[in-house]
């Protein structure tokens, strides 16, 4: 059923199989955490519970209960859907004013100024309520564990310490956590969250209402506030999580389904409409005819993506309009075959980094695709006194423009970057994936799927395959198309001759995130997992 193109033969990581459940994420400990889960009859909300929590102790630059989340979780008895945003939103006392009376004409990146309500916590509570079987207490024992007794550094972990220590530096709580004695731990080096694990273990005995209502939730607003952030008791008293419908579209007959806004899960829908517009499968499996469509298609959607997506509570956001198949030929006519446009030229129709992405299937068929992050690497860089808890930058994301779609509000959820996904084919899941990457989230989305649907290839191979993102990411400038190395020589000349700017990239990058996926054999039901070499992640099943 599946193929591997001849472009790049070699595996750098098997095809996972397995017969009745799998976890795929970014840390090998985290998923065979929510693989124990599983084996003891646990739901595929029960092993990402499990595996989110491991998560934020070993992969902390990336994730922690000082972040947001968005859950896709199918219910297979039901035959169910459902859509939960677990994002946090700004301080009530969070305005432009604010920032502008402090001298800031532009959001700062790092501080407590950058602190929103953190949501992941409550997601939790929501979903296990809904969705699990297996008690609290027993889901958080494994990162309790390891954040208490210690956890192997990585190679991965060590660069990103030392890459962010001057930051972390500014606070002696994240410095005295991070960088015992002054200095980055190296790989190989067992690392301890002692305040993590004790706020852990308050949570998984005494529930929501201990980071919400009580003395975790207290410790953080003492502490951002002492140190120049906005956050105040009824900040976290307010805080909810929403129930509500993926977004979709149709491609090639399968339903792709994406996390709602604020999320940017939209972004990749827009890019598929528009390159259903276009016979990929007869192009060359990342010829220079695919990889452009899908470059300059990326454009398009992200004029309309930065005009439109910010919290459906505050602005009101056209997604039956933009995801209209009569929307996308409209907008299929920006795009040119033989020449690059400027992304500065594309105007939105009318009517702006660190992450994980984990997912989940259980025996009984149901599913999880879950994105949580902290932001950039480390968030805000400040860990909020004796929690362990490192707090996300997420409200970084605010414009301070008034004019903006983003702008800086009240008890406003900002734009997200965070998205999952989930594909059905034939009204079951045939493929849940997704990957960290900020602005290149939706960017990989679109290569892997155009990877399984158009061209058949396996989910370890989609993951595998040489990988690209376009636009501002990791630093370079906005019209600059960044590719691996492994791609073959003509392919790039041919790019540039049609205008693109390529900057060339490792061979493996980690700039272009780490993606991760399941795959539903739609003949015999069998979980073949994909994770992607470009983290220290694993597919593991049963």
């Amino acid at each position: 059923m599946f193929k591997t193109p001849e472009t790049f033969p070699q595996r750098y990581r098997p095809l996972t199989m397995a017969p009745h459940g799998m976890v795929a994420s970014p840390h090998y400990l985290a998923s065979q955490a929510g693989v124990d889960v599983l084996k003891k009859g646990g739901t595929a909300v029960d092993a990402a519970i499990a595996t989110n929590s491991v998560l934020n102790v070993v992969y902390p630059h990336m994730c922690g209960i000082g972040g947001d989340a968005f859950w896709l979780i199918y219910d297979a008895a039901k035959k169910d859907l459902a859509f939960l945003n677990a994002s946090g939103r700004s301080a009530y006392s969070a305005t432009i004013e604010t920032y502008k009376k402090a001298g800031m004409n532009s959001m700062p990146v790092r501080g407590p100024l950058t602190v929103t309500v953190p949501g992941a916590v409550d997601g939790w509570f929501e979903v296990h309520r809904r969705y699990g079987k297996v008690p609290m207490a027993a889901l958080l024992e494994p990162a309790i564990a390891y954040a208490r007794r210690g956890y192997p550094i990585s190679h991965v972990l060590s660069f990103k310490i030392q890459e962010a220590a001057g930051e972390l530096s500014r606070y002696s709580t994240s410095k005295s956590l991070f960088l015992p004695g002054a200095k980055a731990p190296r790989p190989g080096d067992v690392l301890t969250n002692p305040g993590l694990a004790s706020s852990l273990q308050r949570i998984a005995r005494e529930g929501r209402d201990v980071f919400y209502k009580g003395e975790i939730g207290q410790e953080i607003i003492r502490f951002t506030r002492e140190n120049g952030g906005l956050l105040t008791e009824k900040d976290f008293l307010d805080h909810r999580s929403d129930w509500g419908k993926p977004v979709s579209t149709q491609y090639r007959g399968y339903t792709v389904y994406e996390t709602a806004p604020n999320s940017q899960g939209l972004t990749a829908l827009l890019i598929l409409n528009l390159l259903e517009g276009y016979e990929l499968a007869s192009m060359g499996y990342q010829s220079a005819d695919h990889l452009h469509f899908m470059v300059e298609a990326k454009k398009v959607a992200f004029a309309d993506r930065n005009r439109y997506i910010s919290d459906p509570e505050k602005v009101r956001i056209p997604v039956d309009e933009l995801l209209s198949k009569d929307y996308a030929a409209q907008r299929r006519t920006l795009i040119q075959r033989d020449r690059a446009v400027d992304p500065q030229s594309v105007s939105p129709g009318i009517f702006g980094r660190d992450t994980i992405y984990l997912c989940t299937v259980d025996e009984a068929g149901n599913a999880v695709s879950l994105i949580q992050s902290i932001y950039y690497s480390f968030g805000s860089a400040v860990v909020a006194g004796n929690t362990g808890i490192v707090l996300q930058n997420r409200g970084s994301y605010f414009s301070l423009n008034p004019d903006h779609v983003n702008r800086l509000e009240p008890h406003k959820r900002t734009f997200h970057t965070l998205m999952a996904s989930m594909t059905f084919r034939d009204g079951k899941p045939f493929l849940v994936c997704g990957t960290s990457g900020a602005d290149g989230q939706p960017q990989t989305h679109i290569q892997v799927m155009t990877a399984v649907f158009d061209f058949g290839l396996d989910i370890q191979a989609a993951l595998e395959a040489p990988r690209w993102v376009a636009g501002r990411y990791s630093d370079q400038p906005e019209g600059v198309l960044m590719m691996e190395k492994r791609f073959p020589p003509p392919v790039i000349d041919e790019l540039k001759k049609r205008g693109h700017q390529i900057q060339l990239a490792d061979g493996i990058d980690q700039s272009m995130g780490s993606a991760h996926g399941i795959l539903i054999h739609p003949e015999n039901g069998l979980r073949m997992g994909g994770s992607d070499p470009r983290c220290d992640g694993a597919a593991i099943g049963y």
